[in-house]
């Protein structure tokens, strides 16, 4: 008897196998996804949590290894020795009236400059727009010096008017309302001029309006970096009284000595103020920045 072969055809995996290999792939990409975003957190949030530890400690090695997580015999006594040291509340009172002024400003000048680029028809708007955008590529320090001889110029030295004009045509803001503006339908604006209303009226009733979630977005972002800024003020400012925040804790550093944990917990009170209030409007700020990309 002549013997016979039979060939199996290979079986197709099932749905139901398939599907599950779909499943263990998106939780494997999920979990790298999420672990990678975790080991970022940790980069990002760890010093501003050891300095945080540094400040409410009151023993123990400050440059420990590892470092401390948890704060040794905690209190405030450091906090107590920055008020006595420095005017904080005349230094907050300086970058708040700083800050202020500087998100003001920015608001108003980028969306009036943003506007014409985003939705009038003018010969080199496209040149002139890419010089706007290019100059992001320049370091902010390339302009100090000058911004400081024109601000030396105008007599605005040691004032609160000097710190803020060189800060407030941005870039940024203006790359963000111009997306911002572009996004409004053509139709809202055409219906608006066929009323009778002129570019200012479409600008200030239509654009501004429909641009809120921009404009709180780039209020934000604007903010924290006048609050942060520590370069320009120092060199423009000139009387202790007219410091910011950001310039005044440097006075808590001597000449031959500091105490590290006073220090520490003088960046803490500045960090602190602009941190809280990023908590409370990220939202915002996340909503503004979605609706640009778009």
């Amino acid at each position: 008897m002549s013997e016979t072969h039979t060939m199996t055809a290979p079986v197709a995996a099932t749905p139901a196998k398939r599907i599950g290999s779909i499943s263990r792939q998106r939780l494997l990409n999920r979990t790298v996804h999420y672990l990678v975003l975790s080991a970022l957190a940790v980069i990002t949030v760890y010093p501003f949590w050891w300095t945080l530890v540094t400040a409410v400690s009151t023993a123990g090695e400050v440059y420990s290894f590892p470092p401390a997580l948890l704060p040794t015999e905690p209190g405030l006594q450091n906090f107590l020795e920055v008020f006595q040291t420095i005017d904080v509340w005349a230094f907050y009172k300086n970058s708040i009236l700083i800050s202020g002024a500087t998100v003001i400003g920015t608001l108003l000048i980028c969306s009036l400059a943003a506007y014409p680029i985003a939705r009038m028809k003018f010969a080199g708007r496209n040149w002139v727009f890419g010089a706007i955008v290019a100059t992001m590529i320049l370091p902010s320090e390339v302009n100090f010096l000058v911004n400081f001889i024109t601000v030396s110029k105008l007599g605005l030295t040691d004032t609160v008017s000097g710190v803020v004009l060189p800060n407030l045509a941005g870039a940024v803001g203006i790359f963000l309302m111009k997306q911002a503006f572009e996004a409004v339908p053509q139709d809202l604006i055409d219906a608006a001029k066929v009323d009778g209303a002129n570019e200012w009226e479409v600008f200030w009733k239509i654009m501004l309006p429909l641009a809120k979630p921009a404009l709180g977005a780039l209020a934000i972002l604007t903010l924290v970096s006048a609050w942060n800024q520590y370069i320009w003020p120092s060199i423009v400012m000139t009387s202790v009284e007219n410091f910011p925040l950001s310039v005044g804790v440097s006075y808590l550093k001597g000449t031959f000595s500091f105490k590290t944990r006073v220090v520490a917990a003088g960046a803490v009170l500045t960090v602190l103020p602009i941190l809280i209030m990023f908590l409370f409007t990220q939202r915002y700020f996340l909503r503004g920045f979605d609706g640009a990309v778009k």
